[in-house]
């Protein structure tokens, strides 16, 4: 069950990705929103119903929860970019996946991952190597959070659900 809960294994927080491996991981976030539109573009309604292993999100929540997500990692950006190591608020992501919004089509996720990946790889790409120290704290971890170490967990997040929604493919 493992497997099927962390495909391409888990993100370990511990480690420090160093500056210099941003770029790969910028460029991924860039590719990220094409690469999900055309892997979930023509499912029928039966696949994108389909939850990815027992118990799991269908394939229709993974795509709303990547945009919901995302928003809240697009937030915490710009609170540590513009504030001195913010506290920043979780949220009750499985609860989320159950709203009423969850059961919509997916273009309006989709197009709500391509805006924001759009601005987010354009604050990346402009920002001072020492921006990229900045931090955020959150109350729900108890724990600081660096932007680079943020931006290589969120590369990861992708790949870990685009390898959720390839398994309930399968």
């Amino acid at each position: 069950m493992e497997n099927l809960k962390y495909p391409i294994g888990k993100f370990y927080n511990i480690k420090e990705y160093p500056y210099e491996s941003l770029s790969g991981a910028i460029n991924y976030l860039e590719d990220f929103p094409k690469i999900l539109r055309e892997l979930v573009t023509g499912l029928r309604d039966a696949i994108l119903d389909t939850p990815y292993r027992p118990e799991g999100w269908t394939v229709r929540q993974v795509v709303h929860h990547i945009a919901d997500s995302h928003s809240n990692m697009y937030i915490r950006v710009k609170c540590a970019l513009t504030e001195e190591n913010p506290t920043i608020k979780g949220y009750s992501e499985g609860d989320w996946a159950n709203l009423p919004d969850s059961k919509l089509p997916i273009d309006s996720s989709l197009n709500i991952i391509e805006g924001l990946h759009e601005r987010l790889v354009f604050i990346f790409r402009n920002l001072k190597q020492e921006d990229f120290e900045k931090t955020f704290y959150h109350n729900g971890y108890q724990r600081t959070y660096i932007l680079r170490n943020v931006i290589a967990l969120y590369r990861w997040h992708s790949e870990h659900h685009l390898e959720h929604i390839k398994l309930a493919m399968n």
